[in-house]
């Protein structure tokens, strides 16, 4: 835990889920540029109605949480993050109102005063957001987006002039940018291009997906491997797509295994929506499970067979293993005995020390040049 000083006050913050021993803040330095702007203009009244987008850990919502505040996310783990912070700092977490980033932003009827928009590295989100906004603001409204400025780019600013209107930049502080943009009412904008789908190939599948998904567009490389391995099997009744993004694997498991049951699981409100829609277009008359959760948190342990899993290697802007550990030891415990737990990830990336120090062992499925898919089995 780390402490946050700013105008609005002195708040003690933690990334989530809570680790020992944590190396990074629960915000940057474009939150603090943020917070200072806000302050230092007077943009916030006391009935102001303000709406944030992309808030990591919560820093935003505690600073502003006297506010009447909205809070959007694509990010379950970013909600739970927010949550924690605001009950660390003795502020009442219902006091911010949350909505996922597919629902709708509040009432078109009363639009914002005030929207502060995180910059995420996901251009295709930021474009969907912006379109998901439109409804809720005036030209009255102040926008103020902030990211730093690695992360800002020709693209981005052009993003707020087509989708909202006339839109300027600040200068950098401490590597930080703020982006201010005005809804031009009288102007036309292109439609949203999203939620996309592609045709997967070699199969019949029409794939939806979202623009928070990864490889929204076209099947990746590393996905289009292990479906090439897919095991199949009367003894996996019960199979976990963890991590699922938009589905695919799970569905072709599905495929492979048509008596067992499939869960999709992952901390993205998009990536499980859009699992949804393209299992149940596959198998209209076929049940699964759909989980929203920080990894496997709130499944019943020793319950699966089988357990597949792509692990991400970085929590927005975060690089390292700690969300592979945790999947794979949380994987551990939902498996039953004998059941499974198959990981595909970049070969430099040396998932079977992991596998090998939590299960005891672990073998080599299959090897390319850039991935490797690794099995580990519950004792």
């Amino acid at each position: 835990m780390e402490t946050l000083a700013v105008p609005q006050g002195t708040f003690t913050l933690s990334r989530y889920p809570v680790r020992q021993q944590e190396t990074l803040r629960a915000w940057d330095a474009a939150d603090e540029y943020l917070l200072n702007h806000l302050h230092e203009e007077q943009q916030l009244s006391a009935s102001s109605r303000l709406l944030i987008l992309n808030d990591s850990f919560g820093a935003l919502a505690c600073a502003l949480s006297d506010y009447q505040t909205v809070s959007v996310s694509d990010s379950f783990i970013a909600y739970q993050g927010m949550r924690h912070n605001l009950k660390l700092n003795q502020q009442d977490p219902e006091a911010i109102v949350f909505k996922n980033s597919l629902m709708d932003y509040g009432t078109p009827s009363q639009p914002y005063d005030v929207v502060i928009l995180k910059i995420t590295k996901s251009l295709a989100q930021l474009e969907d957001q912006l379109h998901r906004l439109k409804p809720y603001i005036d030209e009255q409204t102040k926008i103020i987006a902030a990211g730093m400025v690695k992360g800002i780019h020709t693209s981005t600013l052009q993003l707020f002039e087509s989708i909202i209107g006339p839109t300027t930049t600040s200068l950098a502080r401490k590597k930080a940018r703020l982006i201010f943009s005005t809804l031009d009412a009288t102007g036309c904008c292109p439609k949203n291009s999203y939620p996309k789908s592609y045709r997967l190939e070699n199969t019949d599948y029409q794939i939806l997906n979202h623009a928070n998904v990864f490889s929204r567009e076209r099947l990746d490389i590393g996905t289009r491997f292990l479906l090439e391995h897919l095991p199949a099997d009367e003894r996996y009744q019960q199979i976990v797509d963890l991590g699922c993004g938009n589905g695919i694997v799970g569905l072709m498991a599905a495929a492979g295994n048509p008596n067992a049951s499939i869960s999709f699981v992952d901390e993205s409100f998009m990536a499980v929506a859009s699992a949804k829609a393209n299992f149940e277009t596959a198998f209209p008359h076929r049940n699964a499970s759909y989980q929203v959760t920080d990894c496997l948190n709130g499944m019943t342990a020793n319950s699966y067979d089988l357990i597949l899993n792509n692990p991400p290697f970085h929590q927005q802007n975060a690089i390292g293993d700690f969300i592979a550990w945790q999947m794979f030891t949380e994987s551990k415990t939902m498996l039953k005995q004998g059941g499974e737990l198959w990981v595909i990830g970049n070969r430099h990336l040396n998932y079977h020390i992991k596998l090998k120090k939590l299960f005891g062992h672990c073998v080599t499925v299959a090897s390319n040049k850039k991935f490797v898919i690794l099995k580990a089995r519950k004792k």
